[in-house]
């Protein structure tokens, strides 16, 4: 098997030179100022060595990965009564998509498109103050990617605020149907921060190892969450992981994932390694157009699928 060194830099470089980068997102206005060129990815194997090329070091909107990390907190205070709230199915329909909400009686389908990732955010919610809850779900991060300096992007979070005409209308009609609890001014003043918040893609592989390790963090043996609910958080990211191009997804590149319209993907090869990969230039899904590429090249040559 080749080094992963060798794999990663080689990764890196092709990435760079590609001259197809996908269309950076612009419905968040402050998500468009980003770099197209731009290009980054970082590996942290089960020996807790880190292994990065192109731009790992530079910090961007994580956007929707962040969803991964608040189905986690939210089903560790409610557990599977999460389940009432939210489905767990592939939507096979755009990440923020009002129809399908009005065809499910308000249950979104799963936790990762835009209505399931309010409904989690307003689990967390219940019973604090939104400026506590945020601060809970950044803690979280701090302490997974052991990076006290991890923070949220306010320019970004204002500008989701300004324009998330859209997710306050999900948030509304799900507030109709008892499906949140929270006032909806509250619920999406903490969503739309958790979304703004800032990582590069070597925090984000650190963050990511305790999916790739039966729920713990391999260098601490620190226990995150039980092995049963890593697993099935790995699998909702496989399935759903990637809004209405998670087959394509699960098909090219064999991993569980999460994307977001920052350009960043959170992979897991479980047992193996955590992973995370940043373009912003996206394809017609909303998912990272390069980041995706870059995926399968790496399970490719390290023969990292779960399909084997």
């Amino acid at each position: 098997m080749p080094e992963l060194e060798t794999v990663v830099r080689e990764i890196a470089e092709e990435m760079r030179a590609r001259p197809d980068r996908g269309e950076v997102a612009s419905y968040i206005p402050e998500l468009a100022r980003a770099d197209a060129n731009a290009f980054g990815i970082a590996v942290v194997d089960r020996e807790g060595r880190v292994v990065v090329g192109g731009d790992a070091e530079a910090a961007f909107s994580i956007q929707s990965i962040s969803k991964v990390f608040t189905l986690t907190l939210a089903l560790g205070k409610i557990g599977d009564r999460l389940w009432r709230r939210v489905g767990r199915e592939p939507s096979g329909s755009p990440f923020n998509s009002i129809v399908q909400l009005e065809n499910e009686h308000g249950i979104p389908r799963n936790p990762f498109i835009n209505a399931g990732a309010i409904a989690v955010t307003d689990v967390i919610l219940s019973g604090h103050q939104p400026r506590d809850t945020l601060g809970e779900i950044l803690r979280f991060l701090q302490f997974l990617a052991e990076d006290p300096a991890i923070g949220i992007d306010e320019a970004v979070a204002a500008s989701e605020q300004r324009t998330g005409f859209r997710n306050r209308a999900l948030a509304n009609y799900m507030k109709s149907f008892n499906v949140l609890e929270n006032p909806v001014d509250f619920t999406l003043g903490v969503y739309f921060h958790h979304c703004a918040i800032a990582m590069s893609c070597r925090q984000l592989a650190m963050a990511g190892r305790f999916l790739a390790h039966n729920g713990r963090n391999p260098a601490t043996g620190f226990s995150v969450v039980s092995p049963e609910r890593a697993r099935r958080i790995n699998a909702i990211m496989l399935t759903c992981g990637h809004y209405d191009g998670s087959g394509e997804f699960a098909y090219r590149v064999g991993l569980p994932g999460k994307s977001g319209v920052g350009g960043g993907i959170l992979a897991v090869a479980p047992g193996k390694a955590s992973i995370a990969v940043w373009s912003p230039g996206l394809d017609a899904s909303g998912n990272s157009h390069l980041g995706r590429i870059a995926l399968e090249r790496l399970t490719q040559r390290m023969g990292w699928s779960i399909f084997g």
